[in-house]
């Protein structure tokens, strides 16, 4: 791992790995808080209460479990607790698929060998050359920790030449975090955050004991503020497309459809495309953009476009 992360762990960061018993516990704090009675039929008694959302007596009445079985479970020990469990849980508490998916990683834990989740990956060659013959179409591959593992020459254009930076900042959730010209870059930068965040709190919950996405988290918790208040509330989901707004130092304001497709070869990479309306002006930027190439980056690095 990178200098950055081991003095984040040094510093009190994530350590080697997260606890995977408190984020059960906050995960499911959390999601109860967010509901009120009325929100689940049942009645309101009192206008004042303790405690934000859902008594746990009043969960685990629409889950049909004991209040000291939901309880257990709250508290981080979810040993031997069932698949039905979960999934009336899960309806009790109005998870989405990917917010379902996220407890039953937590609660039943997959086991993974420590050597493996900690490795480099490494993308197959025939990967590689897909990207080079996607002319004109940015494109990229990260992997489970949301590194950037290779890109083509668009995806350089239109996002930054990442052959400039050291392997280990060549990460998404750094990149918006920790540099200022990315915040610049997404008009709807707040989004992106959001996003990325909630894709860390799904890879967590699938590998709580990497300790390279546990440093990562550890990083961005000391150094990004805003990073440590959407890691505390524990949202999860998975955005698979989708359109996003970009503001190019060099072109101007771009808008841009993304679909993101998860490789099925057990890596947990995923490949990104994004493409343009045919006939807009996002898609004669991205033709003049093709024409220049890594160049674009270059120059548009003291261009004065306007920012967004």
């Amino acid at each position: 791992m990178d200098d950055m992360a081991e003095t984040a762990e040094e510093r009190g960061g994530a350590g080697g790995a997260l606890d995977r018993r408190a984020e059960l516990s906050e995960f499911l704090r959390t999601r109860r808080a967010r509901l009120k009675p009325e929100d689940v039929g049942l009645p309101e008694f009192g206008r004042h209460r303790r405690v934000p959302g859902l008594r746990r007596e009043e969960l685990a009445q629409l889950a049909g479990v004991s209040v000291a079985y939901y309880t257990r479970l709250e508290q981080g020990n979810g040993r031997n607790v069932s698949a039905e469990v979960l999934d009336a849980i899960a309806r009790a508490l109005r998870l989405s698929d990917a917010e379902h998916a996220h407890l039953s990683h937590l609660a039943k834990p997959k086991q993974h060998k420590k050597k493996q989740a900690a490795r480099t990956e490494q993308v197959r060659g025939p990967l590689r050359q897909l990207l080079d013959t996607m002319d004109g179409v940015p494109a990229y591959i990260t992997g489970g920790r949301s590194d950037i593992l290779v890109w083509n020459r668009m995806a350089a254009a239109v996002f930054g030449d990442w052959a400039e930076l050291p392997p280990q900042e060549r990460n998404w959730a750094r990149l918006v975090f920790l540099r200022p010209e990315y915040r610049d870059l997404f008009v709807e930068w707040d989004q992106k955050a959001y996003d990325m965040v909630s894709f860390l709190r799904m890879a967590a919950g699938c590998h709580p004991d990497d300790p390279r996405l546990a440093a990562l988290v550890g990083e961005l918790s000391l150094k990004s503020e805003e990073f440590r208040r959407l890691w505390a509330a524990h949202d999860v989901k998975e955005k698979s497309y989708g359109v996003k707004r970009l503001m190019h130092p060099l072109v101007g304001e771009l808008t841009l459809n993304f679909e993101s497709f998860r490789l099925t070869d057990g890596t947990e990479q995923s490949l990104t495309t994004y493409s343009a309306e045919p006939g807009s002006p996002s898609a004669e930027a991205l033709r003049l953009l093709a024409s220049w190439g890594t160049d674009a980056t270059r120059a548009g690095k003291n261009s004065t476009a306007p920012k967004g």
